[in-house]
Protein backbone atom coordinates (compact mmCIF):
# COMPACT_ATOMS: atom_id res chain seq x y z
CA UNK A 1 0.00 0.00 0.00
CA UNK A 2 1.55 3.48 -0.82
CA UNK A 3 2.75 4.97 2.18
CA UNK A 4 0.46 8.55 1.35
CA UNK A 5 -2.17 6.60 0.80
CA UNK A 6 -1.84 4.84 4.69
CA UNK A 7 -0.99 8.15 5.68
CA UNK A 8 -4.10 9.71 4.54
CA UNK A 9 -6.66 6.65 5.75
CA UNK A 10 -4.80 7.40 9.71
CA UNK A 11 -5.39 11.09 9.51
CA UNK A 12 -8.91 10.64 7.72
CA UNK A 13 -10.08 8.24 10.53
CA UNK A 14 -8.30 11.03 13.35
CA UNK A 15 -10.13 14.21 11.85
CA UNK A 16 -13.53 12.37 11.58
CA UNK A 17 -15.73 13.97 13.98
CA UNK A 18 -16.95 11.72 17.23
CA UNK A 19 -20.90 11.74 16.03
CA UNK A 20 -19.77 9.75 13.18
CA UNK A 21 -17.89 7.54 15.12
CA UNK A 22 -20.11 6.68 17.45
CA UNK A 23 -22.90 4.78 14.93
CA UNK A 24 -20.21 2.03 15.45
CA UNK A 25 -18.80 2.32 18.76
CA UNK A 26 -20.86 0.94 21.76
CA UNK A 27 -23.41 2.62 23.69
CA UNK A 28 -22.02 4.26 26.12
CA UNK A 29 -22.55 3.28 29.76
CA UNK A 30 -25.41 5.09 31.64
CA UNK A 31 -24.08 5.83 34.77
CA UNK A 32 -20.44 6.22 36.72
CA UNK A 33 -19.44 5.26 39.93
CA UNK A 34 -18.68 8.26 42.33
CA UNK A 35 -17.30 8.58 45.58
CA UNK A 36 -20.25 8.22 46.95
CA UNK A 37 -22.43 6.25 44.61
CA UNK A 38 -23.33 6.65 40.94
CA UNK A 39 -24.71 9.67 38.60
CA UNK A 40 -27.14 8.04 35.69
CA UNK A 41 -27.39 10.12 33.18
CA UNK A 42 -30.56 8.96 30.61
CA UNK A 43 -31.74 9.36 27.40
CA UNK A 44 -34.71 9.92 25.64
CA UNK A 45 -36.93 6.54 25.45
CA UNK A 46 -35.36 5.18 28.91
CA UNK A 47 -37.46 3.65 31.30
CA UNK A 48 -36.16 5.97 34.60
CA UNK A 49 -37.42 2.81 37.16
CA UNK A 50 -36.11 0.27 35.14
CA UNK A 51 -32.92 1.63 34.62
CA UNK A 52 -32.56 2.39 38.40
CA UNK A 53 -33.63 -1.61 39.25
CA UNK A 54 -30.91 -3.15 36.92
CA UNK A 55 -28.55 -0.48 38.52
CA UNK A 56 -29.37 -2.16 42.02
CA UNK A 57 -29.62 -5.22 41.18
CA UNK A 58 -25.92 -4.90 39.12
CA UNK A 59 -23.72 -3.11 41.18
CA UNK A 60 -25.71 -5.00 44.26
CA UNK A 61 -26.35 -1.18 46.20
CA UNK A 62 -27.81 -2.03 50.05
CA UNK A 63 -29.78 0.52 50.54
CA UNK A 64 -29.54 3.99 48.62
CA UNK A 65 -30.92 7.56 49.08
CA UNK A 66 -31.48 9.92 45.62
CA UNK A 67 -31.75 12.83 43.70
CA UNK A 68 -32.73 14.21 40.11
CA UNK A 69 -34.27 16.35 37.00
CA UNK A 70 -34.18 16.58 33.55
CA UNK A 71 -37.51 15.98 31.09
CA UNK A 72 -40.24 13.65 31.62
CA UNK A 73 -43.76 11.39 30.80
CA UNK A 74 -43.94 10.65 34.49
CA UNK A 75 -47.16 8.85 35.68
CA UNK A 76 -48.05 9.84 39.56
CA UNK A 77 -49.94 8.31 42.24
CA UNK A 78 -51.91 9.45 45.29
CA UNK A 79 -52.40 6.75 47.36
CA UNK A 80 -55.84 5.72 48.48
CA UNK A 81 -55.80 4.85 52.36
CA UNK A 82 -59.48 3.31 51.54
CA UNK A 83 -58.64 0.55 48.34
CA UNK A 84 -54.87 0.86 49.45
CA UNK A 85 -54.07 1.59 45.83
CA UNK A 86 -52.74 4.04 44.30
CA UNK A 87 -54.80 6.85 42.23
CA UNK A 88 -52.92 6.97 38.63
CA UNK A 89 -52.49 10.72 36.71
CA UNK A 90 -49.96 10.66 33.67
CA UNK A 91 -48.83 13.88 31.80
CA UNK A 92 -46.56 14.42 28.96
CA UNK A 93 -43.58 16.41 28.09
CA UNK A 94 -43.11 17.94 31.68
CA UNK A 95 -39.61 18.62 33.49
CA UNK A 96 -38.76 17.19 36.17
CA UNK A 97 -38.08 20.68 38.85
CA UNK A 98 -37.52 17.60 41.73
CA UNK A 99 -37.11 14.27 41.72
CA UNK A 100 -35.90 12.27 45.40
CA UNK A 101 -36.52 8.76 46.74
CA UNK A 102 -34.76 5.55 47.80
CA UNK A 103 -33.64 2.41 47.01
CA UNK A 104 -34.23 -0.84 49.36
CA UNK A 105 -35.06 -4.56 48.56
CA UNK A 106 -38.20 -6.75 48.62
CA UNK A 107 -38.61 -9.96 48.22
CA UNK A 108 -34.96 -10.18 46.41
CA UNK A 109 -36.30 -7.49 44.41
CA UNK A 110 -34.80 -3.72 43.83
CA UNK A 111 -37.99 -1.72 45.95
CA UNK A 112 -38.08 2.00 44.63
CA UNK A 113 -40.16 4.98 46.75
CA UNK A 114 -39.70 7.91 44.60
CA UNK A 115 -41.78 11.33 44.50
CA UNK A 116 -41.00 14.01 42.44
CA UNK A 117 -42.53 17.36 40.99
CA UNK A 118 -42.74 18.85 37.08
CA UNK A 119 -43.88 21.46 35.74
CA UNK A 120 -45.28 21.79 32.44
CA UNK A 121 -44.90 25.04 29.59
CA UNK A 122 -46.89 26.84 31.91
CA UNK A 123 -45.25 26.20 34.77
CA UNK A 124 -48.15 24.94 36.43
CA UNK A 125 -46.29 22.09 39.18
CA UNK A 126 -47.75 19.02 39.51
CA UNK A 127 -46.50 16.36 41.62
CA UNK A 128 -46.32 12.89 44.14
CA UNK A 129 -45.63 9.51 43.91
CA UNK A 130 -44.52 8.36 40.91
CA UNK A 131 -45.80 5.09 39.26
CA UNK A 132 -43.41 5.05 36.31
CA UNK A 133 -41.35 7.62 34.35
CA UNK A 134 -39.56 8.12 30.82
CA UNK A 135 -37.46 10.16 29.43
CA UNK A 136 -38.92 12.49 27.29
CA UNK A 137 -36.58 15.14 25.64
CA UNK A 138 -33.30 16.08 26.41
CA UNK A 139 -31.71 13.46 29.54
CA UNK A 140 -32.25 12.94 33.10
CA UNK A 141 -29.70 13.00 35.64
CA UNK A 142 -29.48 11.01 38.47
CA UNK A 143 -27.31 11.26 41.55
CA UNK A 144 -27.21 8.24 43.43
CA UNK A 145 -26.25 7.97 47.25
CA UNK A 146 -25.27 4.62 48.79
CA UNK A 147 -25.49 3.40 51.99
CA UNK A 148 -23.84 1.12 53.89
CA UNK A 149 -26.82 -0.95 55.53
CA UNK A 150 -28.95 -3.02 53.36
CA UNK A 151 -32.51 -1.29 53.57
CA UNK A 152 -36.06 -3.47 53.16
CA UNK A 153 -39.62 -2.54 52.47
CA UNK A 154 -42.54 -4.34 54.17
CA UNK A 155 -46.00 -3.90 54.13
CA UNK A 156 -47.16 -2.19 57.00
CA UNK A 157 -50.54 -4.23 58.42
CA UNK A 158 -51.77 -1.52 60.10
CA UNK A 159 -52.61 0.67 56.99
CA UNK A 160 -51.57 -1.37 53.94
CA UNK A 161 -48.99 0.47 53.02
CA UNK A 162 -45.23 -0.43 52.08
CA UNK A 163 -43.00 1.20 54.32
CA UNK A 164 -39.00 0.87 54.72
CA UNK A 165 -36.20 -0.65 57.73
CA UNK A 166 -33.44 -1.73 57.86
Amino acid sequence: MNHFLALGLTLGAALTPPGARAQTAAPSPKYVRTPTGFLLVLRQGDNVLQELEQLATREKIAGASLTGLGFVHPTFGFWNGQTKTYDPKSFRDTELASLTGSIAWKEGKPALHLHGVVTDKTFAAYGGHILALEVSTGSVEITVTQHPQRLVREVDERNGATVMSW
